[in-house]
Parts: structure tokens; sequence; C-alpha cells
């Protein structure tokens, strides 16, 4: 046997990376410059979806940047959390989607069964919780459901968060 110089790899060989979906592993947010921030905006702050309620810029100092103070609400916990940031400096932004389901059922465990537009259904959200809003928002869908009422429950989902965040009546 003579020693081959050359080897060649065959494409069994060679680690072919594949991708299951064009969503996976992507980002939970993008970034933005803080001055570009406006109320009613998205941002990340510790590390939470908010909306912003309020913002103020502060002028430049003597060798400083314009400052831009944030006031803002967790999208799901309601909770207001304040941010300062130089204007010019980036900010992560949230992607925040809202999807419509029919609710088809609640267990006793507070787990939703709901339906989309296509008919698939899922089960595993249940009731919202946690603070008051959330509470009550829980309490009028039990209440809608109990009545026998055609519910559509808005699911707002954000960095891996899914919550139900509002109902509406479906008349036909």
């Amino acid at each position: 046997l003579t020693p081959r110089l050359h080897e060649t790899m065959s494409d069994s060989e060679h680690e072919v990376e594949t991708f299951e979906t064009a969503d996976a592993g992507a980002s939970h947010t993008v970034p933005m410059q803080a001055g570009s921030v406006r109320k009613g905006g998205f941002m990340v702050i510790k590390g939470r979806p908010t909306k912003v309620i309020e913002v103020t810029t502060s002028k430049t100092g003597k060798h400083g940047h314009a400052k831009c103070h944030f006031t803002a609400l967790d999208i799901f916990t309601n909770k207001k959390v304040e941010e300062l940031v130089p204007a010019s400096h980036n900010l992560e932004v949230p992607i925040v989607n809202r999807v419509e389901y029919t609710l088809l059922d609640i267990d006793e465990d507070d787990h939703m069964s709901l339906m989309d537009e296509k008919g698939d259904t899922r089960e595993d959200l249940k009731l919202p919780g946690g603070h008051p809003d959330a509470d009550k928002l829980a309490d009028d869908l039990r209440a809608a459901f109990d009545e026998g009422k055609e519910v559509s429950v808005t699911i707002l989902c954000s960095m891996g968060i899914e919550q139900a965040h509002a109902l509406k009546e479906i008349n036909n």
C-alpha cells in the first residue's frame, strides 16, 4: 500500500448544517437607537418586554450626551419600570406578536383550550394571573365561558412568553 497524499472527503463525511424553520433561533429583539423609541413603542427594560408610556429627553451637558428617560409598563405584568439611556445608544426592542384564538374550553387546572383560524388547537396556556388586570381578564374569560358565549382571546407573544391579553365576544 502506498500512502495517498491528497485524500478527498466524500459528502457523507462532511458535516452539513440543517435549519428546521426560518425562526428557529431567531432573535426575540431588534436593536433601535434610544432617541428613536417613542411613546406607545416597545423596548426591553431589565430583560422584560415593555410598552413605553412616557419619554423625556434631557439636553446635552457640557461634556455629555442627550439622555432619554423612559417610563414603561411590562406588557405581561403591567409593572411600571424606568430606564435612562443616552439618546445615541442602541437598545433592544422586543418583537411583539398578537394571535387571535377562539376559546373552546377551560379545564379545572385553568388551562384554556384554544383554536386558531386554521382549526389547530392548543391547550398549553393557562388563564392569566399575577396582577389585578390579568386576574380580571381571567375572571371575564371564565364568566364568558360559563355563560356559553363564543369568545375570541388575543394572545400576546414576546421574548418566548405567551399570555392571554384581551378578549372579545364573537357575535354571529
